[in-house]
């Protein structure tokens, strides 16, 4: 398997994921020392691992590197497109140099790796092309408008690619895209920022080792789209009932828990032109999400017989669990439905 953004987060916490279940990876990220040690931790597990220093956004080298990957062992399974960098900023006020960068990244990267994998999975007429994209495709939020637009773009990719592989008859071909939600990495500590305002992890907040669970079973066993945890699965649930009241309360939550109101930052660029620190090339970015993820009461949709009442949760916050309630009744007597929402707080982790 090939995963990119290698280096730290979901993808360093990927690839020990699969190496433990005893498959031969590529890593690919620009931190080459970090890829090393990656790598080094991945052949405890007695599988051989290959580190390959590349930027997603130069075509010719993604291409080289699934070419590396198929003479070295043979075949390509996978292939996980998952580096990527990310803007907080109000748009009026983001560089428009800073904005096309993270287009570049998180857009042409993964159209560069596609191209790259599917060349071979073509020609093997086999192969699964895993895109991790986000919970923010789908519901989008302020601040972070060209993020949402790539992660968007990224869904709409999967689909596109798919549809191709359909029309080719491709039933071995297959194209998933994984939606995490907020997940604990050093993702934030590296993110661009004109915002004034420190970024922070928005709860609910997930372990990468969550994210790698689910990205291995969606390689042993393809779906078409995958969010990672309750509260991603019915936040998209949601939106699609009721789009404005999701949006609304988005806004105000990141307002709240995504930006600090105590400290500042300092306008920057983050890791869009050059790597992370050293000290960032870690699987956890120190927001607890294995603690948060281990206490945390899972909240699910409750269906009654009696009226047909569905619960889904929209977002679990700080301690609190934000519930939108959706019923919808049938009566014989009526021409139509009824529909009555409420917001509903409750205690819980």
């Amino acid at each position: 398997m090939v995963i990119t953004g290698a280096s730290s987060g979901i993808g360093r916490a990927t690839a020990l994921r699969f190496a433990a279940a005893g498959a031969n990876v590529v890593m690919v990220a620009r931190r080459e020392e970090a890829l090393r040690e990656v790598a080094s931790e991945c052949r405890r597990h007695g599988v051989r691992a290959l580190v390959v220093p590349v930027d997603v956004t130069a075509a010719e080298s993604v291409e080289r590197v699934a070419d590396r990957a198929v003479e070295t062992f043979g075949r390509l399974d996978v292939w996980i497109n998952n580096a990527a960098v990310t803007l907080f900023g109000p748009l009026s006020q983001t560089p428009l140099e800073d904005f096309r960068r993270v287009l570049d990244v998180n857009i042409m990267g993964y159209v560069h790796d596609a191209r790259a994998a599917l060349k071979h999975f073509r020609r093997q007429d086999h192969g699964v092309l895993i895109n991790i994209s986000s919970v923010v495709g789908e519901v989008a939020q302020p601040f972070t408008a060209v993020y949402s637009l790539s992660k968007a773009g990224i869904n709409a990719l999967s689909v596109s690619i798919r549809s191709e592989l359909a029309r080719e008859k491709r039933d071995d071909v297959h194209v998933v895209s994984v939606l995490p939600a907020t997940v604990d990495t050093p993702f934030f500590a590296e993110a661009a920022n004109y915002t004034g305002r420190k970024v922070l992890a928005m709860p609910p907040v997930y372990s990468p080792q969550r994210v790698a669970d689910t990205v291995l079973k969606a390689a042993k066993k393809s779906r078409h789209e995958v969010p990672v945890g309750p509260g991603a699965k019915q936040l998209v649930m949601q939106h699609r009932a009721t789009p404005a009241a999701v949006e609304n309360f988005m806004a105000v939550q990141v307002d709240k828990k995504h930006l600090s109101h105590k400290e500042p930052a300092r306008a920057n660029s983050g890791n869009l032109y050059r790597s992370a620190p050293r000290e960032l090339a870690t699987i956890q970015g120190g927001w607890g999400g294995r603690s948060r993820q281990a206490g945390r009461r899972v909240l699910t949709g409750a269906a009654l017989t009696a009226g047909a009442v569905v619960a889904l949760p929209v977002a679990v916050a700080a301690g609190k669990a934000v519930v939108a309630v959706a019923a919808a009744k049938t009566s014989k007597n009526a021409a139509g439905r009824a529909r009555a929402y409420a917001v509903t707080k409750i205690r819980g982790r």
